[in-house]
């Protein structure tokens, strides 16, 4: 991403952004609310027109050729839209097809997303009757089901339960073995911090560090050092000290 710009009004969401994510490896972007990730995002898969700058998937220019850099990448927005009158196979039929992938093909990659995925037994039952956790997990076998060189995931653990979030870890871990790129966007640090190889720190639609995990850390817990990068707020002038007298004392 080089130089990306995007504006809403007078609000200036990013901030002439320019980073490089490594190719083979769990990159992390972390921020509080409002930094831009989402926004980011976007404006890298194509989602969204950034104002300036320019983004690349290897030497593919996403906004030049957005077919071609498209066909590269898995995209996991959050708050995705789905197709949710389909059932989950038939939804995984109708990417695979989108994807002009053949159905023989289609049809052994959904059973095997949905078997590991934990959906077998709801393969059949429309996304709309979905639990939050259960379309996180459809959508994320959507973005995989066309083998992509880079994985882009806004919030892909958010909603989904313990069990399937290590499911989940380990798809990462070994679509990162064999080659590919994973690109995702959490709140949770200890997350960040066990899963991912670099990491990228927005704030105001500015980066403040990236690089190896370890080397953002400084020697110290990420959560600790994303605070510092931020900025913690803390209560000052005994706000809200009332939340802790008990009723008694009333």
């Amino acid at each position: 991403m080089v130089g990306l710009r995007k504006a809403f009004g007078a609000k200036l969401a990013v901030a002439d952004l320019s980073m490089a994510v490594p190719r083979g490896c769990m990159f992390g972007l972390v921020g509080p609310n409002g930094a831009g990730k989402t926004t980011t995002l976007s404006m890298a898969t194509g989602l969204l027109r950034p104002d300036a700058g320019q983004v690349l998937v290897g030497d593919v220019d996403v906004w030049a050729d957005p077919a071609r850099a498209k066909a590269l990448m898995g995209v996991l927005p959050d708050g995705l839209r789905l197709f949710d009158r389909l059932s989950g196979r038939e939804l995984l039929k109708f990417v695979g097809q989108m994807r002009r992938m053949d159905e023989a093909t289609i049809t052994d990659r959904s059973n095997q997303l949905l078997s590991t995925l934990g959906l077998s037994e709801d393969a059949n039952t429309m996304v709309a009757d979905y639990s939050a956790g259960m379309t996180k997990k459809i959508g994320l076998a959507c973005a995989l089901i066309h083998r992509p060189r880079l994985l882009v995931l806004d919030e892909p653990f958010e909603s989904v339960d313990p069990v399937s979030g290590e499911t989940i870890r380990e798809i990462l871990h070994e679509f990162v073995a064999g080659g590919g790129t994973v690109v995702l966007s959490s709140h949770v640090m200890e997350l960040v911090e066990t899963l991912c190889d670099a990491v990228a720190v927005m704030a105001a639609g500015r980066l403040l560090a990236i690089g190896d995990t370890d080397d953002v850390r400084q020697g110290k817990p990420l959560q600790q050092r994303f605070l510092e990068l931020v900025g913690a707020h803390h209560l000052e002038g005994g706000g809200l000290s009332w939340l802790g007298r008990s009723q008694s004392s009333n």
